[in-house]
């Protein structure tokens, strides 16, 4: 993507389902769980590097022994942060305690981070922030170890305050009002309804408080707290969970938005936002590793039972189509193929682009998540090209001359890598056409390739602000001379924006919203956008039954082929020699290509859920009154 946006987080958790022991006979090592989350972790770096943090329970120590350890960081580069304090602490204690080195049980009283269960977290800031404090995963605490709880999540709730509230009305005083906080306290608060209606219970049987405890281990009903909890959310997540005497839950919401995956043997239950993160950390088989259902939790026992219960009702399937397009690893083996499919589908547009002059044009791509993309263009071109040659094989087979055909023979498509990222480049200098000019550097581009009479078509997976397009990467191609370049988007164009986890926040931002505005303009009907305006201010007093995204009115005088040239007006500037268009994804073919990932609502506008309909139209009510703020 070549505008960044902040996006996405990942989970990590892993649960041993045996003794210690049985990790250090059989891999040498009692920390087999800890060097697990380092490598689950890692693998998931690409969903979030402002911060990371990691958190253990240890099952059946003695009272008075600390059971629960959390480290997080947000260092430049956190991950490995984490893991050197972890690895720090370990080694400093082995260092003065030698003979200790293989005695399971006595790390496992004496030594922070060694444990039965492990959550672990990655994080991008979706709300800018990053401070510590804002480091998954979050502990909630409590001398009872039923009661306290840990949790860590890829999610955004639409309705925070409305959960706020609830909150207030059930005589809490949270903290701070954030989702992450306002959901632990919500899950938090059930509970600590469960656990005394279970102490309670033991009272009447004559159960001793001592004894109450092993019972509220057994009896404490995760699937009734969740359901209890959940009732009410309205956003998109995975998240998951520890209390603290070893129960753990991951639960997903009922659009199946945000993405999670587990694998159980004998020895552990892992679950991860990326299938091949456990496939390549536990070197099993794609058909292994399950998808959580959407609207259900994995629930695992202190006890080791694992269940896969349904939560809330589920809703229509709408998993977020950019996890496929560009957020999680390209190295699933269904998203490589989705991703080579989204190039493969559009071939057809940008050969009409180009009216067939495939002899004179030069194939690219933008680094580096849409090098996928770009093998599906280019094994379309190829395939072109072959049925071109069969045709003229076959029309002169009795007059070609050997050298005919070597040269038919010998035709292929020119697909060359133009665009190289540099080293990142610091924007220091406060004047800004000093930086803008830093900015038209971040690319270099490899020279002697293109010549005049070329057309250069270079694939990006998605165009959101267009800024680094304008600024940098169009500029460098046009010094290359090309008579005309093509930019396709394998995604189509981004009108509304997200609100399940990812940083699209703003309308304002969308180059494709900019130049809807500007066809406005153009055509005399920009009152379109005081209407959609006065609609968005009515929201409020509308039953949500009857809530619409009145925002999208504001394209429907448009073609998306109109829109597409309006955009590329927009990026080509006076200093341009090169004629530019601009191709995005139809809806048609990303759904065709992404199959199993039907959630398009920043392309289409089509909300999941009732909470995000309310932002996009509180989007526009910020951008019509020139509010800079975000809208959930």
């Amino acid at each position: 993507m070549s505008d960044a946006i902040k996006h996405e987080c990942g989970i990590a958790l892993v649960r041993l389902l045996k003794p210690l022991e049985f990790y250090q006979k059989k891999y040498g090592t009692s920390f087999y769980g800890i060097n697990k989350m380092y490598l689950l972790m890692e693998k998931q770096h690409n969903r979030g590097q402002d911060g990371a943090g990691f958190a253990s329970i240890k099952f059946d120590v003695k009272p008075g022994t600390r059971y629960i350890s959390r480290v997080r960081s947000n260092e430049q580069a956190p991950i490995q942060d984490i893991f050197a304090q972890i690895n720090g602490r370990l080694n400093d204690i082995l260092e003065k305690n030698p003979e200790k080195k293989t005695d399971v049980n006595w790390q496992l009283n004496n030594m922070p981070y060694v444990g039965n269960i492990f959550l672990g977290h990655v994080r991008y800031g979706t709300f800018g922030r990053n401070s510590i404090e804002s480091v998954h995963p979050f502990l909630r605490q409590n001398n009872w170890r039923h009661k306290n709880l840990i949790v860590a999540g890829n999610f955004n709730m639409t309705n925070s305050n409305e959960l706020l509230e609830e909150l207030i009305e059930l005589g809490q005083h949270p903290k701070e009002n954030t989702d992450t906080v306002t959901i632990m306290e919500k899950i938090g608060h059930f509970l600590d309804d469960e656990v005394l209606d279970i102490y309670q219970q033991c009272k009447e049987k004559g159960i001793d408080k001592k004894a109450a405890s092993s019972v509220i281990e057994k009896e404490l009903n995760l699937k009734r707290i969740l359901h209890r909890a959940s009732r009410n959310w309205d956003g998109g997540y995975a998240m998951a969970g520890l209390v603290g005497h070893g129960d753990a839950f991951v639960l997903r919401d009922p659009s199946g938005i945000r993405p999670a995956y587990y694998y159980q043997d004998d020895e552990v239950v892992v679950v991860a936002s990326e299938r091949p993160v456990i496939q390549t950390t536990f070197n099993v088989k794609f058909e292994d590793v399950k998808e959580l259902e959407r609207a259900h939790a994995l629930i695992i026992k202190k006890d080791g039972t694992t269940a896969v219960e349904q939560i809330m009702e589920q809703l229509p399937n709408k998993a977020c189509s950019f996890e496929r397009i560009y957020f999680s690893r390209g190295s699933d083996a269904e998203i490589y193929n989705e991703r080579k499919n989204l190039g493969k589908f559009i071939f057809p547009t940008v050969l009409k682009s180009i009216e067939n002059d495939i002899k004179n044009t030069v194939f690219t791509y933008i680094p580096n998540t849409a090098e996928t993309s770009f093998y599906g263009i280019s094994e379309a071109a190829e395939d072109y090209l072959n049925q071109h040659k069969l045709e003229r094989l076959l029309k002169g087979k009795r007059s070609l001359s050997a050298k005919d055909m070597t040269e038919i023979l010998s035709e292929r498509p020119r697909i060359e890598k133009i665009a190289i990222k540099d080293a990142k480049l610091r924007t220091f200098i406060a004047d800004d056409n000093s930086r803008d000019d830093l900015v038209a550097h971040i690319y270099d581009v490899t020279y002697g390739v293109v010549k005049p009479t070329d057309n250069l078509v270079v694939i990006d997976d998605s165009i959101v602000r267009g800024t680094t397009l304008k600024k940098s990467i169009i500029k460098i191609l046009d010094r290359l001379g090309p008579k005309k370049i093509v930019v396709v988007s394998s995604a189509p164009q981004i009108r509304y924006p997200d609100c399940y986890g990812i940083d699209m926040a703003k309308l304002e931002e969308f180059i494709a919203f900019r130049a809807a505005l500007e066809l406005l303009k153009e055509t005399g009907q920009y009152h379109i956008i005081e209407e959609i305006y006065n609609k968005c201010k009515q929201q409020e007093n509308v039953e949500e039954a009857l809530l619409k995204n009145y925002v999208q009115a504001m394209y429907k005088p448009f073609t998306a082929e109109q829109i597409s040239d309006k955009i590329a007006q927009m990026l080509k500037t006076e200093a341009i020699n090169a004629d530019i268009e601009v191709i995005f994804q139809s809806i048609e073919n990303l759904h065709e290509a992404c199959p199993k990932n039907a959630g398009d609502w920043y392309f289409t506008g089509n909300y999941p859920t009732i909470g995000g309909t309310k932002v996009v139209n509180r989007a526009f009510i910020n951008f019509y009154e020139g509010n800079n703020k975000r809208a959930y």
